[in-house]
C-alpha cells in the first residue's frame, strides 16, 4: 500500500511514498528503542552540538524548501521563508535553553548532614511524533528536536500532504551526526499509526491535529494497558476582541492577517471577532477592502498572497459552512466575483467576511480552517468575555486596546486574561509562536505542551535520587 501527495492548487500527483508491512514497522521500532539506549549515554553537550550543526546543515536547504511547500500544501512560495525562520528561530531558541532546562535540581540548602538528594531530567524512550501538513516544519520541531536533545529517539510520522518536510529534516539531523536509528520517519497508514502507537516499545507520542484525530490517538494509546504519556495539540476557534480605544490603523491589518494567512489554515488563526458597538462600523469598513485586495491563485506565483487550502475535500467543507452561515441569516461582504479562480471542484476559496452572524452558527463554533471570519458587535468587555469563552476549543486569545496611552486599558486586558480560557493571551497580536511561552491548549484544544523549558519537561520524566551517604 502506499500514499499519493496531491498538488492542491493543480490536482496532479507529486510524490508517492510506500507503507511498510507490519513486520518491518515493528522492526523498524525496536531499532529506535536500540539507538535510543546508546543515544542517551552520550553526554548532553553533544547532543546540542549535533542540534546546532543540524540548523547549519538544514539552512542548506533553504533554497529549495518554499517551492516544495507550495507544491505539497498550498502556501504562497514567497511566504514560505518565513516558516524556514521560524522553525531555526524556535531551534535556536530550544538548544540555548536545554542545559538549564534538563539540568539536575540539587536540594543542597535543604539537605541534613550526611545527606544528598536530587530531581534529574532522563528521557522516555521511543517518541512518536504526529506531525501535521499545515506548518509541517514548525510543527516538527516543536517535538522533535527537543526529544532528541532529551535523549529519545524519534519516529516521525508527517502527514501524507507533506512527507518531503519531514524527509528533509531528517535528512539534516543525519547530515549534522546523528546517529542512525534516533531519528525516523514513517510514512503509514491510519491503520499502521495505531500500531505504532500501541506499541509497547512506544513510551510517549506527540500529535498534532484534529479533535477527531486527537481522541483516536488517546483512545489507541489507552487500549496498551500501559499508561503511554500523549501530548495534544488540537484545533482552535480563537476569537479576537477589539476594545472601545483600539487603534484601528494597526489593529485592522492586523486581523486580516491574523485570518488569512496561510488561507486561515492555523490552528491560532484568528476565527471570529468581537468589535465594540461604537467602532464596530468603522472596523469593518476599514477591514472588508484588504480582503478584497488578496491575490488568489497559483501558490508558486510570486503575485499571488492567498493559496489554495489544503484539499478538494477541505474547500467543499468550508464553503459549505459559509453557505449555511448565509442560509441562516449571515451577511458576506465580499463579492465571490472578485475571485474567478475560486471555482466549485477547486482547491480555491474566495476569501469571505461574514456579519450578522450569532452563536447558533457552526461557523462561529466550529473551526474552520479557512479563509472566512465572522464579526460581531459587542457592547464591551462583558459581553466579549462571554462570548469569547463560549466555545468547545481553547487554544489562543486576543485583546486588542491602547494599552500604551491607558493605564486603564492595561489593565482592563489584564483582567480579561485572567478569565478567558484559552492557553495563550496577547494583547494586540495574534497568530504568533513565542519559544519562550508554553505551547499549550484547554478545553478541545488539547493538552500537554510544547516549546520553552516545559516542553522539555513533557519529553522528560523526573528521577529522584536520596542518597544517606554518612550511615553512622
Amino acid at each position: 500500500m502506499s500514499q499519493t501527495t496531491i498538488i492542491p492548487h493543480s490536482q496532479e500527483p507529486l510524490v508517492t511514498r510506500n507503507y511498510p508491512p507490519p513486520d518491518e514497522l515493528d522492526a523498524r521500532i525496536a531499532a529506535a528503542k536500540d539507538a535510543q539506549t546508546k543515544w542517551k549515554a552520550i553526554p548532553l553537550s553533544e547532543r546540542i552540538s549535533i542540534g546546532r550543526r543540524f540548523i547549519d546543515e538544514f539552512n542548506k536547504f533553504s533554497d529549495e524548501i518554499p517551492l516544495e511547500l507550495s507544491l505539497q500544501m498550498g502556501r504562497p512560495i514567497t511566504q514560505n521563508g518565513g516558516e524556514v525562520r521560524g522553525m531555526i528561530s524556535r531551534a535556536e531558541f530550544m538548544l540555548d535553553i536545554a542545559t538549564a532546562a534538563l539540568a539536575e535540581v540539587e536540594l543542597k540548602e535543604t539537605d541534613k548532614p550526611g545527606f544528598r538528594r536530587f530531581i534529574r531530567r532522563e528521557p522516555l524512550g521511543v517518541v512518536l511524533v504526529i506531525a501535521p501538513w499545515n506548518y509541517p516544519y514548525l510543527t516538527m520541531i516543536n517535538s522533535v528536536l527537543p526529544a532528541i536533545v532529551a535523549g529519545n529517539a524519534v519516529l516521525l510520522k508527517p502527514s501524507p500532504q507533506t512527507p518531503l518536510a519531514a524527509e528533509r529534516l531528517a535528512q539534516a539531523f543525519t547530515n549534522a551526526g546523528l546517529p542512525k536509528d534516533v531519528l525516523q520517519v514513517l510514512h503509514l497508514s491510519p491503520e499502521l499509526t495505531e500500531l505504532a502507537v500501541k506499541s509497547k516499545k512506544v513510551s510517549f507520542v506527540s500529535f498534532t491535529g484534529s479533535v477527531a484525530g486527537g481522541q483516536a490517538v488517546e483512545r489507541a494509546a489507552a487500549a496498551t494497558g500501559a499508561f503511554k504519556g500523549v501530548g495534544l495539540e488540537l484545533g482552535g476557534k480563537d476569537p479576537a476582541y477589539v476594545r472601545e480605544d483600539a487603534d484601528l490603523d494597526y489593529t485592522v491589518p492586523e486581523l486580516v492577517e491574523g485570518a488569512f494567512y496561510n488561507s486561515g489554515q492555523s490552528c491560532c488563526a484568528i476565527e471570529r471577532i468581537y468589535v465594540h458597538e461604537r467602532l464596530y462600523d468603522a472596523f469593518v469598513s476599514k477591514y472588508v477592502p484588504l480582503v478584497k485586495n488578496f491575490k488568489l491563485g497559483d501558490p508558486t506565483d510570486k503575485a499571488v498572497d492567498l493559496g489554495p487550502v489544503v484539499s478538494l475535500a477541505s474547500a467543499k467543507r468550508i464553503r459549505k459552512q459559509i453557505a449555511d452561515a448565509v442560509a441562516a441569516g449571515a451577511k458576506p461582504l465580499v463579492d465571490e466575483q472578485l475571485f474567478p479562480i475560486a471555482k466549485d471542484g477547486t482547491a480555491y476559496v474566495a476569501p469571505q467576511v461574514l456579519v450578522e452572524v450569532d452563536h447558533t452558527m457552526e461557523v462561529m463554533m466550529e473551526e474552520s480552517f479557512g479563509p472566512v471570519i465572522g464579526i460581531m458587535k459587542v457592547s464591551g468587555d462583558e459581553e466579549a468575555l462571554k462570548l469569547m469563552n463560549d466555545s468547545p476549543y481553547g487554544l489562543t486569545a486576543s485583546v486588542w486596546t491602547n494599552a500604551a496611552a491607558n493605564k486603564e486599558s492595561e489593565a482592563a486586558f489584564e483582567r480579561l486574561a485572567s478569565e478567558l480560557e484559552a492557553g495563550t493571551v496577547f494583547l494586540n497580536r495574534c497568530d504568533f509562536l513565542d519559544p519562550a511561552l508554553a505551547w499549550t491548549g484547554v478545553k478541545n484544544s488539547g493538552r500537554g505542551i510544547s516549546l520553552s523549558k516545559y516542553g522539555y519537561d513533557q519529553l522528560t520524566r523526573a528521577k529522584s535520587i536520596h542518597m544517606k551517604i554518612k550511615t553512622s
